[in-house]
This record gives structure tokens, C-alpha cells and sequence, in this order.
């Protein structure tokens, strides 16, 4: 059971429960021979099979061998995924002029917030056609009024072909979403007992976050009846609970602390 830090942010987590943590799984491994380690012929008389009779005969496991991974081109074909030239070629695309000058990002500068970049599903009229043309969904976050914005971009032609708006909408956060939360939450009041939660594992200070902390979250809806009025509006902002844990050390139980993107502040659930 991993080891969590509560002592000044809250109660310990079960390490089940906690499913942040992931769950290890053993994997049984029958080397070759040892399947018939106890037949006669097979052993040195004790049962046990001699290493070079493990070694030995048409099951034998050859050594293994590190091949390079091929060269990625700049274009895929078919159901390929993207490549790296494609996903900066159509996140150009996605985002124009007048989205970037009307958009804002999670920290509040000019330009909406980008989330992913992902191969798109062939239309319907296209499943059973080989020269279907590849297209890339490109999702934004527009922090200036929380809209989650795709635009769908053909690879072949350039041209963005489809682009939807919708709120409420919350897809799981970005890298730099989740480190934003933890500046957030590191900056405020309410993050006193994340930082001595950190140095009472560490002994040392808690000055770098980004590069001290791992950092696990997920999204944050309101529960009517479950948190304080503050946070009324989480579903439609976009709010986060981080799961810190400290680099090689054990996770530290900031579940009850809320930050919102939003409105940049934290906020602590009630008991």
C-alpha cells in the first residue's frame, strides 16, 4: 500500500480507494523448460532443470533484439495516426487570426487553450472507402466565455470543414491546465497545508512545483447540496481537484480543495 501524506490537508486515503494510485498487476512467467522441471530426462535428478538444458531445443528464447523505430514520415496514410509534422501542420490550420485575438488560455493570455489534436473518424458515407481523405480534430477551451471549440481540418486539402461550439462540455485537462491549478493552489491561502504536507515528507521546501510534484486530476462538477455556493458553478467553469504525489515519495490528499480555472480561485469542499 503506497504511503499517503494527510496530516494537515486530511484524512488518510485506503490505497484502494485512491484510483490515482493505479493498480499493480503481477504477471506469472513460465520459463522455457521449467513447465516439465519434474519428469525424468528433464532434470538433474532433483527436480530442478540445468541451466544449459534451459537454454537448449526448439523452445528455446533467443536474445533479444533492439531494432530502431523507422522514420516517421511527414505524411500518414489511411487510419495512421498523426504525424508530428501533421499535428503542428493542422493545429496552424484550426486556429485563425480572429481566434486567437478573441480567444484566452488558462493563464489568461490571448488564444484559446488548446486540449488535443486527434485523427478524426471517417464520415459515414466513407467507412467503406480506402480513399477516404485523413482529417484531424483540433479541440480548444476558450477560457473567455468556457466554450469547448473543435474545428475538424483536412489533411489533404487544408481546409477546416467543421468547426462546433458547445458549453458545458469538459473534457479531461491538459498538461498545462493541471500545472496552472497547482500554481493556483500553491499561491493561495489554502495551499499552507499542501506545502508543509510536502516538507514534513520531503524535508525540504516546496519552491518548485512543476518539477517536485506529479500531478494526477480530474474534472470537477458541481453536486447540488455537496460543496459550498462558490463552486455552484463548476461544470460549467472549468474546475479541478488535483492529486499530487511527490516525485519517488508517497501521494499528498489535497481532495478536499477545488481549484477553479475559471475564476482562478480555490476553494475548500465543506465536511
Amino acid at each position: 500500500m503506497r504511503k499517503i501524506v494527510h496530516r494537515h490537508l486530511g484524512k488518510a486515503v485506503a490505497g484502494a480507494g485512491l484510483a490515482v494510485a493505479g493498480t499493480a498487476v503481477m504477471v506469472g512467467i513460465t520459463l522455457p523448460g521449467t513447465a516439465g522441471a519434474n519428469e525424468s530426462g528433464g532434470s538433474d535428478g532433483t527436480g530442478a532443470v540445468t541451466a544449459q538444458q534451459a537454454g537448449q531445443g526448439q523452445d528455446a528464447v533467443k536474445p533479444g533484439v533492439v531494432e530502431q523505430a523507422p522514420a516517421e514520415g511527414k505524411k500518414g496514410t489511411g487510419s495512421d495516426p498523426l504525424t508530428d509534422d501533421e499535428t503542428k501542420r493542422v493545429e496552424q490550420l484550426a486556429l485563425t487570426k480572429q481566434m486567437f485575438s478573441a480567444g484566452e488560455n488558462v493563464e489568461g493570455r490571448r488564444g484559446p487553450e488548446r486540449l488535443s489534436v486527434d485523427l478524426a473518424e471517417p464520415n459515414a458515407n466513407e467507412l467503406d472507402s480506402s480513399n477516404a481523405p485523413r482529417r484531424a480534430d483540433v479541440t480548444f477551451y476558450d477560457y473567455r466565455d468556457d466554450t469547448l471549440v473543435t474545428r475538424t481540418v483536412n489533411l489533404d486539402t487544408g481546409k477546416v470543414e467543421q468547426t462546433t461550439s458547445r458549453k458545458g462540455v469538459q473534457p479531461p485537462l491538459s498538461h498545462d491546465e493541471n500545472v496552472e491549478a497547482l500554481k493556483l493552489l500553491v499561491a493561495d491561502p489554502l495551499g499552507a497545508g499542501l506545502k508543509a504536507d510536502f516538507k514534513d515528507a520531503t524535508g525540504t521546501e516546496l519552491t518548485d512545483p512543476e518539477q517536485q510534484l506529479l500531478l494526477n486530476s480530474a474534472v470537477y462538477r458541481a453536486t447540488e447540496g455537496a460543496q459550498p455556493a462558490a463552486l455552484d458553478a463548476c461544470g460549467e467553469h472549468r474546475c479541478v481537484r488535483l492529486f499530487p504525489k511527490v516525485k519517488n515519495g508517497p501521494w499528498i490528499d489535497a481532495r478536499s480543495l477545488i481549484v477553479d480555472l475559471s475564476a482562478r480561485k480555490v476553494v475548500k469542499l465543506g465536511s
